[in-house]
């Protein structure tokens, strides 16, 4: 997560806002808010995928991620958590088209990355398991699976290595051409957000409230750093008190870990009782007043939500958790995804294919040799 101080990281940010966009002075102090008009991509629909889309082509791309995956996540349970994030992370940014995984670049186009987006910033973890992902399934099937479709891959896959739920996971997206920063600051919600921030955030990506709670309950795995936490336990809207929707006990637990003016890099459980299973005790963490991030807790906290009762749902039934959240990930991965001719299937996560191409030559021959052609 970002290791800057996070109430300056919340006035830069409303300071780049006001210079970028006019915006008028703000009440509600807030990271990567911005009231956002659902522009440039239309929502997919699920016939335009096909989970068997690579039957025939590269019918064994799901157990070469699997086996990935797996292989990484013995040595760090964590990655399963930061790879759903980096799955969440490009979808709400130009839809589903592996924006996110493209670094800065100035030619054959230039490209802003996303990855220093203030959402983004020291804190996506996974990129270089996706490209050992990449890398692998070039090896069996060259040019045929897109990063897009890694992407979402990755997270059903880890969805299920954390003892969660499985689901034919829909098929055929081809990668995006750019980046966005700036819709990266925009889309993404904040740690600390409203209930109504978060309405409003998901809602822009054509999600409602249900998918909301439980794309939500991905937290049930993974860990954040304190600098998202630091002022819940301590000044909370700058009252000089810890945030009183958290439970006493649990605020003591958090401030051993996250100690105010503490190292930037502690993080702590989202899940203080079974950090790395993908279960429904998020959902009971809410109800007793221990959610990590302000944005979690409002689920349950805010007064006369809807969201509320679906807590209690997921809380008392695993399986409706299950269920719902198998839906909601299917129609996140479903937002504003390229097919057809549109896009291309990069060669490299991090580049587009011409760039793409000076990395392979740099790379497969002597650097004298290289350069001496490239003239």
């Amino acid at each position: 997560m970002v290791s800057h101080n996070i109430n300056n990281t919340k006035t830069q940010f409303l300071e780049h806002q006001k210079q970028k966009m006019g915006l008028i002075p703000v009440t509600v102090v807030a990271l990567w808010y911005v009231i956002v008009v659902f522009v440039g991509f239309p929502l997919a629909s699920n016939a335009e995928l096909d989970s068997s889309f690579y039957k025939n082509t590269c019918p064994n791309v799901s157990s070469i991620v699997r086996e990935v995956v797996r292989n990484v996540s013995k040595k760090d349970p964590r990655m399963l958590a930061s790879l759903i994030r980096l799955h969440f992370h490009d979808c709400f940014v130009l839809g589903c088209d592996a924006s996110v995984l493209l670094n800065n670049t100035d030619t054959p186009t230039k490209i802003e990355s996303e990855q220093q987006a203030f959402p983004n910033n020291n804190s996506l973890r996974g990129l270089d398991v996706v490209n050992q992902i990449k890398t692998a399934v070039e090896n069996a099937c060259p040019g045929i699976v897109s990063c897009a479709d890694i992407l979402t891959l990755a997270a059903e896959v880890s969805s299920v290595l954390a003892g969660g739920p499985d689901w034919k996971v829909p098929l055929g997206r081809r990668d995006g051409l750019t980046a966005n920063r700036t819709l990266a600051n925009q889309n993404l919600p904040a740690p600390f957000f409203t209930l109504a921030q978060l309405k409003s955030a998901f809602t822009a990506q054509g999600l409602n409230t249900t998918d909301l709670v439980a794309l939500s309950g991905a937290h049930t795995i993974g860990r954040a750093h304190c600098s998202f936490i630091n002022t819940r336990l301590f000044n909370f809207s700058n009252s000089g008190k810890p945030d009183p929707t958290l439970d006493t006990t649990y605020l003591q637990t958090l401030r051993k870990t996250c100690p105010n003016n503490g190292p930037a890099t502690n993080i702590a459980n989202f899940d203080p009782t079974t950090p790395d299973t993908f279960d429904k005790n998020y959902y009971s963490n809410l109800q007793g007043k221990k959610g990590l991030l302000q944005s979690d807790q409002e689920l349950f906290s805010t007064s006369d939500a809807d969201t509320i009762s679906i807590v209690n749902t997921f809380a008392s039934n695993q399986d409706a958790f299950y269920e719902s959240f198998k839906a909601s990930m299917i129609k996140m991965g479903n937002i504003g995804v390229l097919t057809g001719k549109n896009g291309e299937i990069r060669k490299q996560c991090n580049f587009i294919n011409k760039k793409s191409v000076e990395f392979d030559l740099a790379s497969a021959v002597p650097k004298e040799v290289w350069l001496a052609h490239s003239k």
